[in-house]
């Protein structure tokens, strides 16, 4: 039977309603399994958490505060070439970091012509996929012990121009990963492969932990979250210290009483950026 026969046949099964598969000839491709890129994994966003506010209340004055930040990182990025490999971290833990760097990452996925691939660095303590409502995927960690390619562990979501990569599976020393030549050439590739999307980071905190350090120096800017009340001043300084030298772009102030948003179960995260 010639090509356009079976061609033919296969156009009268599917007009039956018969439960045909058409699959693509390609006899050099025979046997290949197909990659988990090609496998095209999309989550949808869990649009429940009201802690991501940007998605549940776009309206809001959180909100607002969140998109106002995204336009002055935008704006500071832009400088002086496209700088789109963004940092955001904590002097110590529990400040907000990973939820800010959620948020502003579905911020800016908002954007008209601005696409977004969000990674969780915290190695230690992920918690992206909690916001976002996914279970724990092959992630960062895969890519850099087992050389995994990373367009293999971005995770496309319910927003069209947010992509995610996930922390991955659990690692003992993520200090030697993260100071790895490893590590140095998947950030670069990550930023040139990627270089029409900006790459929204969350890292451990910086006190407690030495690995951010290292990545603070492969990145193109750097958000400091500090919560109101709870950071102390000395720990600001310090990690300001650590920091020296390194390209911060701002800070968010979280849990800040500076302006009163009218609602008091999203004013508790409010957030100001400040340059």
């Amino acid at each position: 039977m010639s090509r356009i026969e079976r061609a033919l046949e296969r156009a009268a099964q599917i007009r039956n309603s018969s439960p045909v598969a058409v699959v693509a000839e390609n006899p050099q491709n025979e046997g290949t399994p197909p990659t988990r890129e090609s496998s095209s994994r999309t989550i949808t966003i869990n649009s429940d958490d009201r802690l991501l506010v940007t998605l549940t209340e776009p309206h809001s004055a959180v909100s607002e505060q969140y998109r106002k930040l995204k336009s002055s990182l935008v704006r500071l990025a832009n400088e002086g070439g496209f700088r789109n490999l963004l940092m955001v971290t904590s002097a110590v833990a529990g400040e907000g970091k990973s939820l800010t760097a959620a948020n502003l990452a579905v911020s800016m996925a908002q954007e008209y012509d601005l696409t977004v691939l969000l990674i969780d660095a915290d190695l230690r303590r992920p918690s992206i996929h909690e916001y976002l409502g996914f279970e724990q995927t092959i992630g960062l960690s895969d890519c850099l012990q087992d050389g995994i390619d990373i367009g293999d562990a971005i995770i496309k979501t319910s927003i069209s121009k947010l992509s995610v990569i996930s922390a991955g599976r659990e690692v003992e020393k993520p200090l030697e990963l993260f100071a790895s030549k490893k590590m140095q050439k998947t950030m670069a590739e990550i930023k040139h492969r990627y270089n029409d999307r900006y790459v929204i980071i969350d890292t451990p905190p910086l006190l407690p932990f030495a690995e951010t350090r290292s990545l603070a120096h492969l990145v193109d800017g750097i958000v400091l979250v500090i919560q109101e009340g709870v950071t102390s001043q000395e720990s600001v300084f310090e990690a300001k210290e650590i920091l020296n030298g390194c390209p911060i772009l701002g800070v968010v102030l979280n849990y800040s009483t500076a302006v009163n948003t009218g609602n008091s179960h999203y004013s508790s995260y409010y957030c100001r950026q400040a340059v």
